[in-house]
């Protein structure tokens, strides 16, 4: 089992040098097809201008995203031109709000998606959409890069962000190319119910499940010493030397994570490691 078809999504060419990084090294460790989705946006909102200018504004940004899309194809080439991998790339333009559908429409037909982190200083307005276009219209799973992450091919530990949640589990199926190569695979559970069926073993099930296709599990039970599960988790990938987190995204409502916070938002601006999400 291995991922065999990859994409990335480029709107600009700074930040998209993690992803491609990353994305490079997987299609070497796993004899994957590269794919690079180049997209020029035009983030215009022509509802607000007067019946007067809207001719001359529109012809003005949709020539800006053409150049854009240009430029950020002119740069995906060079970077795959050189890889040695195999690869493909292609550009287009869109208006921001139909951004949806052109990367839902590629993530549909992807093993696995890979982006730059959404959140941060000096992100565009579409990074978000995209991250979240991939998952929830495309269906595909996404690793989130931290900037100027250092590739990794096959990461050597990884933990799982355990919860016996409909997301969590999807992900970790999602996962199974990457834990099945392995060293370690750390579930874990914080703050497991004090009343349950698994309350004396949380975690066990889906250790047993994991060990049936021969990845090496150990369970870490943590309390909630801080006052956020994200906090906790990147302690833990710092102190357990993890390469990678496994994890369900947006267990509540995108709206409410964007608005108060949450622990899939939150470990998309912290962690330092490569964050593998599904919904």
């Amino acid at each position: 089992m291995a991922y065999k078809s990859l994409l990335t999504v480029m709107t600009e060419t700074k930040l998209a040098q993690s992803a491609l990084a990353q994305m490079v090294a997987l299609a070497q460790g796993q004899d994957a097809h590269a794919e690079a989705l180049c997209l020029g946006v035009d983030r215009s909102q022509t509802g607000y201008y007067y019946a007067g200018t809207n001719a001359l504004i529109l012809q003005e940004t949709l020539s800006r995203a053409n150049a854009e899309a240009d430029e950020v194809l002119a740069c995906a080439k060079e970077y795959l031109g050189k890889s040695g991998i195999r690869w493909s790339a292609e550009n287009g333009v869109t208006q921001i709000a139909d951004l949806g559908r052109h990367v839902a429409r590629r993530a549909r037909f992807s093993d696995l998606v890979i982006l730059p982190r959404p959140y941060g200083k000096d992100r565009d307005a579409e990074a978000e959409p995209i991250v979240e276009a991939a998952m929830f219209e495309g269906h595909a799973p996404v690793l989130v890069v931290p900037d100027d992450a250092r590739p990794i091919a096959a990461p050597k530990t990884i933990m799982i962000g355990w919860n016996e949640s409909v997301e969590a589990i999807r992900a970790i199926r999602c996962a199974l190319p990457f834990l099945k190569r392995a060293e370690l695979a750390r579930i874990v559970v914080i703050d497991p119910p004090r009343h349950g069926p698994d309350r004396s073993d949380p975690g066990g099930l889906l250790a047993q499940m994991l060990a049936r296709h021969g990845v090496k599990c150990e369970i870490d039970v943590l309390s909630k010493t801080m006052s956020r599960v994200s906090d906790v988790l990147n302690r833990h990938v710092a102190d357990t030397d993890t390469d990678m987190i496994v994890m369900g995204a947006y267990g509540h409502s995108r709206f409410r994570e964007a608005i108060l916070g949450g622990a899939t938002r939150n470990m998309l601006e912290q962690s330092e490691v490569p964050v593998f999400l599904a919904h």
